[in-house]
């Protein structure tokens, strides 16, 4: 007998587990499967609704009682970089860059670890070994790129970021550095340099991930003029970051049933969609 997957999505929530970036939070998200035909075009359409994603499933955060957590993106039109980020560009001019497909490599992996040991020994991703890390990076349905930083007279890898590339914009996945350059400030400089990707080629945003008030792992993200929050179903300018506090109010979010209807899905009949 011939299985067929349903043309609707199905939505599926995680068990609660402790949040990383609020303390004494519990987390939550609802997901859904990216796969078959439609993968990009369905990947298109949730990531416009506050989406992101990790291999070959679509997530949002989905808390009980909390809704702090807010999809950023960078409005590519709008941006102006601040003196501190013209410094940043200036500090990285000898890195070039490099657009490759999704292949993890062992140079990749090296840095990923000497970047989580210093930066995040304690978090999710600590454990992850060389066929994990591999996982991460290959296994994608959609169109993806591997963008690499590398010295230009060394040839030393020394920044990574795994991009999708949407029909609107870049969607920066996971990004990775060399932690013993502080200063050089190359979480900063990877945006910075997708924002002039995004330019380049024509796409009107730059997906950011998640960005939390309060949280000072998610603080660079407000210094980025442009930016844009997804929140109550629409995206919206962020004029003020410092008037932005972290929504955990046990009342902030709706019902999983009420969330998932509110989902705008694409044609799934339509066929396969590039864009």
């Amino acid at each position: 007998m011939r299985h067929t997957l349903p043309l609707a999505p199905q939505f599926y929530v995680t068990a609660p587990q402790p949040c990383p970036y609020l303390e004494g939070r519990m987390e939550r998200k609802l997901f859904t499967a990216l796969q078959g035909d439609n993968a990009e075009r369905l990947n298109d359409a949730l990531s416009k609704q506050g989406f992101r994603r990790s291999q070959n499933v679509l997530y949002r955060p989905s808390c009980a009682d909390c809704a702090a957590c807010l999809s950023a993106r960078i409005r590519v039109a709008d941006f102006t970089p601040s003196k501190s980020q013209k410094r940043t560009l200036r500090r990285n001019r000898a890195l070039e860059r490099r657009a490759t497909s999704p292949w993890a490599t062992e140079d990749q992996y090296d840095l990923f670890r000497r970047y989580l040991d210093s930066r995040h020994s304690d978090g999710g991703m600590a454990d992850m070994d060389v066929f994990e890390f591999a996982a991460m990076i290959e296994e994608t349905p959609i169109r993806s790129r591997v963008i690499e930083y590398a010295e230009a007279e060394t040839g030393a890898l020394t920044a990574v970021c795994l991009t999708d590339v949407l029909d609107d914009g870049l969607s920066m996945v996971y990004s990775f550095f060399e932690p013993d350059r502080a200063r050089d400030s190359l979480g900063t400089y990877i945006i910075l340099d997708h924002i002039e990707i995004a330019r380049e080629a024509g796409l009107p945003y730059v997906y950011l991930g998640y960005w939390v008030p309060g949280s000072p792992k998610m603080g660079y993200k407000a210094k980025f003029s442009g930016l844009e929050i997804y929140r109550g179903g629409a995206w919206e300018p962020v004029r003020d970051p410092s008037a932005y506090v972290a929504d955990t109010h046990p009342l902030s979010t709706d019902p999983i049933a009420e969330q998932v209807a509110n989902i705008s899905l694409p044609d799934m009949r339509a066929g396969p969609h590039r864009g």
